[in-house]
């Protein structure tokens, strides 16, 4: 007995059409959608603070007009995440849209994961509620469940359990499940959206994926026929290392062992997924506080030709006094300039300016005036990508934990019934995983200065204020290799900006990857954009553009 479950955003913004592609092209038990993130709840926290009625991805619902008649026509059950902080407003709307187009269907929503009453300043505080929810709502005869705050995972392992009848004892099938969950979470990211080696196929319009769950956890990844992208270890396996750090991938419903995880081609675009094994859950349960910040402003000026670093120090000089009273100021200068530059573009340098403070005034105003100012007295050449504005709003987000029994964790039937969710019986806290041993090194013998990427994948991404770095081997060989010449030391030498953080380093065999976080380098999280790519999203591209005496062999 097969449970097929697709997906059909991986973010609010995501490809609109995808949702009538899923629908369309092939068989489905099960759609999800993924629409939140840490940015998207400080987003829909301040679109609540505007309209208390908001607060829910609005996408979802413009959607579901054009596809609702499809999936009722199908049988095909719709499951997301896209109530954020009003899911019950979101099951309203959506039942609104099924009587005005006469459609008859059961909609049902989860609720419990809104702790923002118990944090004062905070603008959204969200515990990730597991499946179980949306388990009893699928049980009870629900079409579409809406949910708030859950896991990713928990948009599988909810109708996962609900369909084999699993229980919060059956740890390696949820475990199964939510390795599953993780895989589609993000749609095209695993059918070769983001990934290294996108010339191994047509990746112009990668189709969305799906998973084919068995009762055991076990399952295969997949797309529709015909679809772009493809799917093949590579694609699954950099998608099993996005946001991921150790061995455990701990949620409220299981820690899924992430060393345990066996992939394997089923056939053209099919990975098979199997051997993974779970462990009960932790007993706290993560909750996402974002606040706001204060408010930023940034001005970028191009600095071309000669004497570059010169002109920069210029333009510090005198700024410094409109910056005095500012509470933080960062300068960052880009070299993108070459010399006998064929471009005018290629000749120019950037210099970067970003302000913070807790008055907007301090970097509204004084900035944008000081800045302006300097429009016809500063180094030759002088402009400006963009002029500055009158400073914006910036967020940050912080992790904390609470016990299971903080959060009322409620499903919410198509009937009115409000059934309460238990937390789970067992758990156990997350102890060190001893690193496993490492694969014989290769034989000594001749190298070559090359990219690393030359014979590693890479995939990089964010949790809070730390980045992720997944990175793995194509080949037995190159894994050995790998394994013992990419150390966390050397990871810090190829990345100077993580020179002075913590780095730890995970090992993970069975994948032929090595998993690094990376601590504190995104600072207060996206929404403060501390650096240049403030998800790190393009982090392990440029570890694969580094240089490393790399074996002939490999190359």
């Amino acid at each position: 007995m097969t449970l097929r479950i697709g997906n059909a955003s991986g973010f609010y913004g995501d490809r609109f059409d995808a949702m009538r592609e899923m629908l369309t092209g092939g068989d489905l038990d099960v759609l999800t959608g993924d629409y939140l993130a840490e940015l998207t709840m400080l987003i829909l926290g301040r679109d609540r603070l505007k309209d208390p009625g908001a607060g829910y991805a609005r996408t979802f619902l413009r959607q579901l007009e054009d596809c609702l008649g499809l999936a009722h026509e199908r049988g095909v059950k719709i499951v997301t995440n896209a109530g954020g902080l009003n899911p019950a407003g979101l099951a309203d709307a959506v039942r609104h849209v099924a009587d005005r187009l006469g459609i008859p269907v059961r909609v049902a929503h989860v609720e419990g994961d809104d702790l923002t009453a118990a944090y004062p300043g905070a603008l959204a505080a969200h515990a990730y509620l597991g499946g179980f929810g949306i388990a009893a709502c699928l049980r009870a005869g629900a079409d579409i469940v809406v949910t708030g705050r859950v896991t990713d995972a928990a948009l599988v392992t909810g109708p996962a359990a609900a369909h084999f009848g699993w229980r919060p004892a059956d740890h390696d099938r949820l475990a199964g499940a939510v390795v599953a969950g993780h895989v589609l979470e993000c749609g095209a990211q695993a059918t070769g959206g983001n990934y290294a080696f996108f010339r191994d196929g047509d990746v112009r319009r990668p189709g969305f994926p799906l998973a084919e769950l068995h009762e055991d956890g076990g399952c295969v990844i997949t797309k529709h026929p015909g679809t772009g992208g493809f799917v093949d270890v590579g694609t699954v396996t950099a998608q099993l290392l996005y946001e991921t750090a150790g061995a455990r991938y701990a949620g409220p419903d299981v820690t899924a062992r992430l060393d345990s995880v066996r992939l394997g081609r089923d056939g053209p675009d099919r990975v098979r997924i199997e051997g993974v094994r779970g462990q009960a859950p932790p007993p706290t349960l993560k909750v996402g506080l974002n606040r706001l910040g204060g408010f930023r402003n940034e001005v970028v000026f191009v600095l071309t030709g000669l004497d570059v670093e010169a002109k920069a120090a210029l333009v510090r000089e005198q700024l410094e006094p409109a910056l005095g009273k500012v509470a933080e100021v960062r300068w960052e200068l880009v070299r993108t300039d070459r010399p006998d530059a064929p471009s005018e573009e290629t000749a120019s340098a950037l210099l970067r300016l970003v302000v913070r403070d807790p008055d907007q005034e301090a970097v509204g105003r004084v900035l944008s005036g000081a800045a302006v100012e300097l429009a016809l007295a500063s180094y030759p050449g002088f402009h400006v990508l963009a002029p500055p504005g009158k400073g914006s709003p910036y967020g940050v987000f912080e992790d904390v934990y609470v016990p299971h029994g903080a959060v009322d964790h409620v499903a919410v039937l198509h009937d009115g019934r409000r059934v309460p969710v238990p937390p789970p019986h067992d758990t156990a806290v997350l102890d060190e995983v001893p690193e496993p041993p490492l694969p014989e090194p290769l034989p000594p013998g001749p190298t070559r200065h090359a990219p690393l990427g030359l014979v590693a994948g890479a995939r990089s991404g964010d949790k809070g204020g730390n980045a992720n770095v997944g990175v793995w081997a194509r080949t037995d060989d190159a894994w050995c290799w790998l394994a013992h010449e990419l150390t966390a030391d050397r990871f810090q030498q190829l990345i100077p900006e993580s020179r002075p953080l913590k780095v730890t380093r995970h090992v993970l065999p069975n994948l032929r990857a090595l998993n690094f976080v990376v601590e504190g380098i995104l600072g207060a999280g996206v929404a403060a954009q501390h650096r240049f790519d403030p998800q790190a999203k393009a982090l392990g591209e440029w570890l694969r553009s580094r240089h490393l005496d790399i074996p002939e062999a490999l190359l």
